[in-house]
């Protein structure tokens, strides 16, 4: 399949066997998964990964790409969804499903949010995307590289890298670096938030302004009294604190009648 990169999909195509083999190795599919592709591309892991398979969702945007797959995997066991995922239904699918895929750095983070919200129907996760992304998904609190991304993955998910992938892995070559990272749904959100829409609204508020203390950027969520009963230091930065401390806050706040606004 020759196809030329579209930046506007932001295709950058894996090539390198030995890193293709690595992922497959990583991923272990078994015959009766249920497991989609998001962006097959030249299919690079949608070839390795067919002949493991009893069957393989691939979605796809590129309408000369669809073409070419459904010449390449013609009454095959390649089952191809043409659109955008970031609008796709996971959920359509089954559950117990496992997702995989070189993402597009373009729209990395709305697509892990929108698997995020769909995390019913997921056993689990192994995409590659920028090496960066991947940091702040697994960093811990304290570091530069913790913020909302950080809070929200781990809320829903534990998180580790895998795989280190250098840019010459692909074409075109890539101006950064990539890793694969597996995400499991969490079984157990200990605590949990009773309102989740809350939480990310208390997540996105304390990252508002990294610089800043918490005392400025939730000023309109929380008072003096309430930093003293959850024991949370005003001064600190939003970056110190734990995902368990922003539970307690949107459960705290979700307790008061009404919210402060």
């Amino acid at each position: 399949m020759r196809h030329q990169p579209r930046k506007r999909f932001g295709q950058n195509f894996l090539n390198n066997q030995y890193v293709i083999d690595s992922i497959i190795s990583v991923i272990a599919p078994r015959r009766d998964d249920v497991m989609v592709e998001i962006g097959p591309g030249m299919g690079a892991l949608t070839q390795p990964l067919a002949r493991a398979l009893e069957r393989l969702h691939v979605v796809e945007l590129d309408r000369d790409i669809v073409a070419r797959l459904r010449d390449t995997y013609a009454g095959g066991n390649v089952i191809i969804h043409e659109g955008d995922a970031l609008k796709f239904d996971f959920t359509s699918l089954g559950t117990r499903l496992r997702v995989v895929g070189n993402l597009p750095y373009n729209i990395s983070t709305p697509l892990l949010f929108h698997l995020a919200a769909q995390i019913e129907c997921v056993r689990d996760i192994h995409v590659m995307l920028q090496k960066e992304v991947v940091e702040r998904m697994v960093a811990a609190p304290g570091t530069s590289e913790y913020g909302r991304l950080s809070v929200m993955l781990q809320y829903a998910f534990d998180m580790e890298k895998v795989l280190d992938v250098g840019p010459d892995a692909f074409y075109p070559q890539p101006k950064v670096h990539s890793a694969v990272v597996r995400m499991l749904p969490r079984a157990k959100r200990d605590p949990a938030a009773h309102d989740e829409a809350l939480f990310a609204k208390v997540v996105m508020a304390a990252f508002s302004q990294r610089r800043k203390t918490l005392r400025n950027t939730m000023r309109n969520l929380l008072n003096a009294a309430d930093f003293q009963k959850l024991n949370i230091d005003p001064g600190a930065r939003a970056e110190t604190l734990a995902v368990g401390d922003f539970v307690r806050i949107a459960n705290h706040l979700g307790e008061q009648q009404p919210l402060k606004t």
